[in-house]
């Protein structure tokens, strides 16, 4: 006889289906379908999602969530099945017409900020994101209503769960409170010994075979998986067919390249997820600030260290051309410069928290209606200017425009990139302690020390355990944003 938990399996088995659809049609929609076919996608791409809301809403499930809570489970079946009420309750919340609007009203502003951005088009994007908003601040209403917390908080949820903004409101003032010092004296450091800047134009297929020669290195699978363009980049698709993508520019090759290491770290985290457990909720990704973690530990941690770049720094020469800024020193200067920017993509590790923080709490206050979208851009450039000295009035291109998160409703999902950064810094230093020639080895290129550590202790186990818990069995304490700060102090202060 079947029995409800073997039931409930199948449920998600077939939901975790459709969203592999819905997941390669969403990177397709990002990269290669032509302007013509963004309203007939969108249109698509709603239906698929009222429908596997139908699925997961289904008032059956109700009952066959309280006999699989009877059955005798073991720790990984009671896991998934703790997963898969979150999921069902997440969405019992939802009404079918709201997911529908928000999935439609995502579609278009995302199709349309391709070409608002690179207009500087503020007016015309504005409109479109104020639906966005109007649609997130009902979602963010009903789900508040039904946890019993503020608006935004419920949203938060949904990327980190169990985290809340009281929590980051903590984590986030200690760092404010010593980031602009720093910021200030790693930035006089550097100015006292110029760095040698590239002279472009690098060609953009050098640069794709750059970016592919790296990520061998990091031990991509690209017999499951494969590199893209997009105007944003990301990592999408499912475990068995991972897409990433970057953005190429002549005059740079570093931005592309770091983005390729970043997403990588995505990619590596979606390739070794559990396969003993595919298709279950049990067998995803931990949560959005873990997600980050692990592309931070590869672009920040490893991709940027002086050791990783050593090992690289011969493809570097061999495809981009041998120049005075590319010496072996100089190339690691110029790869660890600490220079405040516009783009949050392209930041450098002291600036980065900066941009995630002003996103944080403008958004925070646009879902809890304290501002409105028109308010945007004036307190976008006070924030900027407050944190990182730098202007953007009437530069929404490269200002408020520059993201895509909030053009489909993202909301809560920015502070995990900080977050993800401080558990990467928590995690790098866990091996170090349990691989202490860890930085000969990246220099060798012996990356798979490395590797093994993460499978051991945070890809395998999927969602099996609560952020908190995988992070305490991982580096035997919860998160500590001091290992963050003596991370950067060492790698920026210490030469």
């Amino acid at each position: 006889m079947t029995t409800a938990y073997q039931e409930l399996c199948r449920t998600f088995q077939r939901l975790s289906r459709f969203g592999h659809l819905g997941a390669i049609a969403g990177v397709d929609m990002q990269t290669t379908m032509p302007p013509g076919g963004s309203q007939a996608r969108g249109e698509a791409m709603a239906e698929l999602s009222v429908f596997m809301h139908e699925m997961l809403t289904d008032k059956r499930l109700g009952g066959l969530f309280e006999a699989a809570q009877q059955a005798s489970l073991n720790d990984v079946e009671q896991a998934n099945l703790y997963e898969m009420q979150r999921a069902w309750r997440q969405a019992t919340l939802l009404p079918a017409s709201l997911v529908e609007a928000k999935s439609l009203a995502g579609s278009r502003c995302e199709h349309a900020w391709r070409s608002q951005r690179p207009a500087n088009d503020w007016q015309g994007f504005s409109a479109n994101l104020k639906e966005v908003v109007r649609l997130s601040r009902e979602e963010a209403q009903l789900r508040a209503e039904a946890l019993g917390v503020s608006r935004y908080d419920a949203l938060l949820d949904v990327f980190e769960p169990g985290m809340t903004s009281a929590q980051l409101d903590r984590t986030f003032g200690d760092l404010k409170g010593w980031l602009p010092d720093l910021l200030q004296r790693v930035v006089e450091k550097q100015q006292q010994a110029p760095i040698a800047t590239p002279v472009g134009p690098f060609a953009i297929e050098s640069q794709k075979q750059l970016g592919l020669s790296v990520m061998s290195t990091l031990g991509f699978d690209f017999n499951h998986g494969r590199l893209d363009v997009s105007a944003h980049p990301f990592c999408g698709g499912v475990p068995e067919d991972v897409r990433i993508t970057t953005r190429y520019n002549e005059n740079d090759f570093l931005s592309a390249l770091m983005g390729v290491i970043h997403e990588t770290g995505h990619a590596r985290y979606e390739q070794n997820l559990p396969i003993q457990w595919r298709g279950q909720p049990v067998a995803q990704a931990r949560s959005t600030a873990m997600h980050e973690s692990q592309s931070l530990f590869m672009e920040m941690q490893l991709g940027r260290s002086a050791a990783f770049l050593q090992h690289i720094h011969p493809q570097v020469v061999a495809l981009m051309g041998d120049q005075p800024a590319l010496t072996p020193h100089n190339f690691v200067r110029l790869t660890q410069r600490v220079q405040p920017g516009f783009i949050r993509v392209d930041a450098d590790e002291l600036s980065y928290p900066a941009h995630v923080i002003l996103r944080y709490e403008i958004e925070r206050a646009l879902i809890e209606g304290d501002i409105e979208v028109e308010d945007i851009p004036a307190l976008w450039d006070e924030k900027m200017q407050q944190s990182l000295g730098i202007d953007t009035r009437g530069n929404y291109r490269d200002g408020c425009m520059q993201d895509i998160h909030w053009t489909d409703g993202a909301f809560g999902y920015f502070p995990t990139y900080t977050l993800g950064a401080m558990y990467a810094a928590q995690l790098f230093q866990a091996v170090k302690r349990a691989i202490p020639q860890v930085d000969e080895l990246i220099r060798q290129g012996e990356l798979q020390p490395v590797f093994d550590w993460l499978q051991q202790n945070i890809w395998q186990h999927g969602s099996r355990f609560p952020t908190e818990q995988l992070l305490l069995n991982a580096t035997g304490e919860a998160l500590n944003p001091q290992h963050f700060r003596q991370h950067l102090e060492q790698r920026y202060l210490s030469e």
